[in-house]
């Protein structure tokens, strides 16, 4: 099967507009636009008339059976193309602004075909799908002086995924080992944190359980059959739904992505056509071109964020098209204690397809380790 085949295989069934008729309609929508513009303009702000003289002025008010009140040209042009966004669920957020560099759009799409050209794990009934997740995550305390004290640890989680996904899944949450430290203080703090957290479970990591990933009243994983797999429309819908939230709307899309990828559970043509998605956000770019994450090897695909002079990466085989894992780097040293080019967070993600589960936990997360009770619907009594 040829790239062209198998792209087509991860798009959705939409028909797509030619770019020729694309290209007409945006100069039929952008003349439309100074038509109605320049018809109001010849009004004040009260809708008092401000007659012309000549024959165009005259052909315009012949033209115009309805008076337009004035609202200026970008108003009345941002309504109309506002309009046709909506109406065609073509356009939109995605692609204005540019995208990708162009290497690192050639790569996230190599990732995609690979994505599709390598099935997803065969899960038997009875068998689980095992998502080992390595996530470090970084520290920082304010101490008595008024000095920041940062260290980072690490969590080895190990999600069961059931053949029958509204079945018990089975989460096993690890203690927070200590894993880096960038001083004495800080060595000595990360391991009292985990000392006090292993003492207060009694040694025992906390084991969850719970149908269809509804863990703590929530689903841990997006509902993937509602996504869309067109390239485009996917990020449109990914920018709608992270609309406010991180530095930026670029970094909210590109975290959203990563977020979706890490679970380890997305079907082979959501990854692909996340990749592509990932394409059209710009300023992402390749960082390295052989990152090395926990003994695994791939690609850096990342953006930087201005806003908090950090870089978010994603780290992707490319002959498989499996994200290995992601990462966050901070490119400058901001006083929290992390040296400038400090990996302060990343996860490293493995699967495989194992028997069994562990027996036993807490049914549908219903306490943890805070001691917080679930009440439903994301409500919790601590």
């Amino acid at each position: 099967m040829d790239e062209l085949s198998l792209l087509r295989r991860i798009r959705s069934d939409v028909v797509e507009p030619e770019q020729a008729a694309l290209d007409r309609g945006r100069a039929a929508l952008l003349e439309r636009a100074g038509v109605e513009a320049g018809a109001g303009a010849g009004q004040g702000v009260r809708g008092t008339t401000v007659r012309g003289t000549g024959p165009d002025a005259a052909a315009a008010v012949a033209k115009r059976r309805h008076p337009v009140r004035w609202v200026g040209l970008g108003a009345l042009g941002a309504g109309v193309l506002t309009v046709a966004l909506v109406a065609t669920n073509v356009l939109g957020f995605a692609g204005w602004r540019g995208g990708a560099e162009p290497a690192a759009a050639d790569a996230l799409q190599a990732a995609a075909l690979a994505a599709v050209e390598n099935s997803d794990p065969v899960v038997a009934p009875g068998q689980y799908l095992l998502v080992e997740t390595d996530a470090v995550y970084g520290n920082t305390t304010n101490t008595e002086a008024g000095d920041y004290v940062s260290y980072l640890t690490i969590n080895r989680d190990k999600l069961y995924v059931p053949a029958d996904r509204s079945d018990d899944w089975v989460w096993v949450r690890s203690f927070r080992e200590p894993y880096k430290s960038f001083n004495a203080e800080g060595e000595a703090l990360a391991q009292k944190s985990y000392d006090d957290e292993v003492a207060e479970a009694d040694g025992v990591p906390e084991l969850l359980r719970a149908p269809d990933a509804q863990f703590y009243g929530n689903s841990t994983v997006p509902d993937f059959d509602a996504l869309p797999r067109d390239p485009q429309q996917l990020l449109n819908y990914i920018y709608k739904v992270t609309a406010g939230g991180g530095n930026s709307a670029d970094g909210a899309a590109l975290g959203w992505i990563a977020d979706t990828l890490r679970t380890g559970v997305a079907p082979a043509d959501v990854r692909a056509a996340l990749y592509q998605a990932a394409a059209g956000i710009p300023g992402v770019e390749i960082t390295e071109q052989v990152a090395n994450l926990e003994g695994s090897t791939g690609i850096s695909i990342g953006r930087v964020e201005s806003a908090d002079n950090s870089r978010q990466d994603l780290i992707i085989d490319t002959q498989t098209g499996a994200l290995i894992g992601e990462r966050r780097v901070e490119l400058t040293d901001e006083g929290w204690g992390f040296p400038a080019g400090t990996t302060t967070g990343f996860t490293a993600v493995r699967t495989s397809v194992v028997d069994s589960a562990p027996e036993g936990g807490t049914q549908n997360g219903q306490f943890d380790r805070e001691g917080c009770v679930d009440k439903g619907k994301g409500n919790f009594q601590c």
